[in-house]
């Protein structure tokens, strides 16, 4: 057999080539997606042609793959033309070369966006392979000049297999303008965790704070998208990325185009198209383990009650519409709606005025007027102006009450005599200061005359024979006594502008519209006066001689 012997071909969907070298298969892709024959038909073929060792694993691969490509299946075999046509009647059979078979025809097919050009091939005319010139053709014919990948094409045209032989550049678009948040709310409610990974319950981070001129976010502005190019060599225009607005709320400003800053101090409040800064923190409930302590830098409205342990701290105004329970309260002015108790563990705190119900077993301190509407019993309260009691009971009861210009209540002790501590005429935070700025001024002299008593006997000593380390620490001990030198300078002038201030005091008044009873101890100016009985409706000063004296209301 010199020649192929070719049986099938492209309008069968096959075709059995019988070379001299084997037996050949190849099975063409379907155009119309119909196939016109199954496994079974292809081995019935070879056994009509007495082609029974042949493997079966190629036969079903080239079935499947269907690329139109010949795949050698068996040995070759003796059979003439006039064999075949005997078996086969009516079966396209002819003598040959493939070389002599017709090219398939090459389609190209674009996509609607002209950016994908896909080669496939029509093989009801003829299933010889295209050369690589004949795809550049159709290309060229097809109006393809930008983006063509000869080594898929070189690939592609093994086989009659679809491929694709050139892609467009895609357009990038631009990015979005976003907005770069310079906090993180997803703090909140979770607690502070130390240096030692010891979670700390009491600082749950409620609220996330700012302050004034704080950045609080960015906008990082949108750009300009970079332009594409389709396979037919035309510009492809890319999106820009769109603006989005700054999202400027409440207590807060744009400065230049792109940052926004914070023009109060207070929480952040994040609503997503508007970030805000509140200067009040409002509490729904009570303050406790379900919120651990508060330390605000605005105003605090607390709902329920401050239970013992707790700490509640703000720059400006504390609103508390339950009661202090053992806790300590610090702020600008403290409104108590309820009392503050708690054996001696109830602190409050004010640079201006306390109000409160009642006081039991408390410390309060205001800088300036303490108002308690009911009772104050064996508590330790300070005012730098008035303590005013003038409604409901308005008694004071054991403890120690101290105003630095005036007590105005309805009755101070009880029918039991308990003792009861009242004094005017002395500011106790100027006094508190003064008491402790003279005794730091004495332990900085004291630490001072050390220094200088150390110098000079160091100076005796010729230093060169010391150690290094000894030399550096004699130098440090040297350049410590300016600073202290300086310090009690500054403490010595304080000492004497207190002591001026309490000289100048004016003096102190008590008025009672109640009672007075016995066992209560008044001081007017650092003047003392017990009382041995009851006095009502009266007022107490200091007369032109100085002394206590009880007159009338």
């Amino acid at each position: 057999m010199s020649e192929n012997l070719i049986l099938g071909g492209p309008a069968s969907g096959y075709k059995y080539e019988f070379r001299p070298d084997g037996v050949y298969l190849t099975v063409y892709p379907n155009v119309d997606g119909e196939r016109l024959f199954e496994l079974s038909d292809m081995r019935q073929i070879l056994r009509d042609c007495k082609v029974l060792d042949y493997d079966v694993g190629i036969l079903s691969r080239t079935m499947r793959e269907a690329n139109g490509r010949p795949q050698k299946i068996a040995e070759p075999i003796q059979i003439t033309e006039e064999a075949l046509k005997s078996i086969f009647d009516g079966e396209e059979i002819f003598a040959g070369n493939e070389e002599e078979e017709p090219y398939a025809r090459i389609v190209v097919e674009m996509t609607r966006d002209r950016m994908k050009a896909t080669i496939r091939y029509d093989t009801r005319d003829g299933a010889r392979l295209p050369t690589k010139e004949m795809v550049m053709a159709a290309l060229d014919e097809a109006g393809v000049v930008y983006g063509i990948n000869e080594d898929a094409i070189d690939i592609g045209i093994a086989s009659l297999t679809p491929f694709v032989a050139a892609e467009g550049l895609l357009p990038i678009p631009g990015e979005n303008a976003y907005i770069d948040r310079k906090f993180n709310l997803g703090v909140q409610g979770k607690p502070i965790i130390d240096e030692y990974g010891r979670a700390d319950y009491k600082d749950l981070n409620l609220f996330v704070l700012a302050k004034e001129n704080q950045t609080l976010a960015i906008r990082i502005p949108q750009t300009k998208g970079t332009p594409g190019k389709n396979i037919l060599g035309e510009i492809v225009p890319a999106q820009n990325g769109r603006p989005c607005p700054m999202p400027e709320g409440k207590n807060t400003k744009v400065v230049g185009e792109h940052r926004l800053i914070a023009t109060v101090n207070g929480q952040i409040v994040d609503k997503g198209s508007r970030i805000s800064v509140d200067p009040r923190l409002e509490i729904k409930g009570g303050v406790g383990v379900q919120t651990g302590d508060i330390d605000f830098d605005g105003t605090v409205q607390i709902k329920g009650d401050v239970e013992q342990g707790f700490k509640v701290t703000a720059t400006g105004d504390i609103e508390i519409k339950g009661s202090i329970n053992g806790a300590e309260v610090r702020g600008r002015n403290v409104y108590i709606s309820g009392g503050v108790t708690g054996a001696d563990r109830a602190k409050v705190f004010a640079e201006h005025d306390v109000r409160t119900a009642f006081a039991e077993n408390a410390l309060i301190e205001a800088g300036n007027d303490v108002f308690i509407a009911d009772i104050a019993l064996h508590s330790q309260i300070r005012s730098g102006k008035r303590l005013i009691m003038e409604d409901k009971h308005g008694q004071i009861t054991g403890g120690h009450a101290v105003a630095g210009e005036m007590v105005s209540v309805k009755i101070i002790g009880n029918s039991s005599f308990v003792v009861t501590k009242v004094s005017v005429g002395v500011d106790p935070n100027l006094q508190r200061e003064y008491q402790e700025l003279r005794r730091a001024y004495k332990e900085s002299k004291k630490r001072l005359t050390h220094i200088t008593q150390t110098l000079n006997t160091l100076s005796k000593i010729d230093i060169n024979k010391l150690p290094k380390s000894r030399v550096e620490s004699i130098n440090a001990l040297t350049r410590s006594q300016f600073p202290l030198a300086g310090q009690i300078k500054r403490d010595e002038k304080r000492i004497l502008e207190i002591e001026q201030q309490l000289t100048n005091m004016k003096n102190g008044k008590i008025r009672v519209s109640g009672t007075i009873y016995p066992g209560v101890r008044l001081s007017v100016n650092n003047i003392l006066k017990s009382i041995q009985s009851e006095y009502k409706h009266c007022s107490i000063s200091l007369n032109s001689e100085g002394d206590v004296e009880v007159g009338t209301y």
